[in-house]
């Protein structure tokens, strides 16, 4: 099938962009001496998963339940959890693990370990633990250095028991450059490795020291004192990713195909079918250099269309403009016209579809679908 057979809004999948992107990661894993566990909430899909993975069984990353369940039902075993647990959801990690899972949970405050402690007692189950660590004040987690963390460490017992700790360096996302992203990358490290080192010196044993983000895992050299890598978003590239400086825009593997409706020539706009359902509301790139507004365009085949932006969006119309302020004209871009928009958030954007289109040399060789939910 032709890549303009397909009926718009819907994904587009680069295969060998998306390979050589999971490829690349194996890779420097294998030659920095780590694990790869890479996150699959960005694809939602056993064969994105399959390809990032290093083998079908895992080790591998997920953020929610549901994700836990298909990708174990596909045969995923090793797997975290990587959202703090909530008291509501130990029935359903204890299902899972019952079923022979090998799942691992995370939590950063002694009363979800009281509580987690609790449960397993009274359960007759065991479960995995990390404790999460804030290596630099993005979200969640206990600091390093904090006495919490051995109190938090003390208060997991009866079955909830401590394996490792865990930690993510949100704020890489802000950084701009390799030189920025190494120094979140050290500091990601070091933190993990100081909080693993207090919790072995006070007598508890630590199998898993976990980092991982994009920009950190892109630019790190190296890992001494951690044991595995998870990140997500770097097997499909996105704007933000772009303008961190891990991509460049033709690396990007993910696409949105969309159609030329009709135009607003007063303004020099370009309508497409391709809104906000279709694109996601992410403006993640709005605090970057360039904003890319909702997308970034190219033509039907993938190649950047220079300054070219969907600068509005609604439900179901995106608005392309020229950054530079000429109008565009409805004979350069007549009805009926295919092009494809680059996601300022990949994660974003493919969890408003159910499944990829996959296209080599400019065919469609395959659709994979994908899930959504929790």
């Amino acid at each position: 099938m032709e890549i303009t057979e397909l009926r718009t809004p819907c994904l587009i999948l680069d295969e060998n962009k998306f390979k050589a992107h999971c490829d690349w990661m194996k890779d420097k894993c294998k030659r920095l001496g780590v694990n790869l566990r890479p996150h699959l909430k960005t694809g939602k899909s056993k064969e994105v998963a399959l390809c990032q993975m290093m083998s079908p069984e895992g080790p591998a990353t997920v953020s929610t339940l549901l994700e836990a369940e298909n990708f174990f039902n596909w045969g995923v075993k090793d797997l975290i959890y990587a959202v703090g647990i909530a008291p509501s959801k130990f029935n359903r990690v204890a299902d899972l693990i019952k079923k022979g899972c090998k799942l691992k949970v995370i939590l950063d405050n002694v009363e979800t370990a009281e509580a987690l402690s609790g449960f397993c007692k009274e359960n007759h189950i065991e479960i995995p633990v990390l404790i999460e660590i804030d290596c630099d004040g993005h979200r969640s987690g206990v600091k390093p250095a904090s006495p919490d963390l051995i109190n938090i460490s003390r208060a997991l017992t009866d079955g909830a028991k401590l394996v490792g700790v865990l930690t993510h360096a949100g704020d890489s996302y802000g950084c701009v450059g390799s030189e920025s992203c190494r120094k979140a990358a050290e500091n990601e490290r070091d933190s993990i490795v100081l909080a693993a080192n207090r919790l072995k010196e006070a007598g508890f044993n630590i199998d898993i020291i976990s980092v991982g983000s994009t920009p950190t895992a892109t630019f790190a050299e190296n890992w001494d004192g951690c044991t595995e890598v998870r990140c997500g978003v770097y097997c499909l590239g996105d704007l933000v990713m772009a303008g961190v400086g891990v991509y460049k825009l033709e690396d990007l593997a993910l696409s949105l195909l969309v159609e030329v409706i009709g135009h607003q020539k007063e303004k020099g706009w370009v309508i497409t079918d391709g809104g906000w359902m279709a694109l996601s509301r992410d403006r993640g790139t709005a605090s970057q250099a360039v904003d890319y507004g909702y997308g970034a365009v190219c033509d039907v085949n993938g190649k950047i269309l220079d300054n070219l932006y969907v600068k509005l969006a609604n439900q179901e119309h995106g608005v392309i403009v020229n950054r530079t302020g000429e109008a565009l004209s409805p004979e350069d871009f007549p009805v009926g016209t295919k092009l494809r928009i680059l996601p300022n958030h990949a994660c974003a954007m493919a969890a408003q579809h159910h499944s990829y289109h996959v296209v080599n040399d400019g065919k469609v060789i395959a659709e994979w679908p994908r899930f959504c939910g929790w």
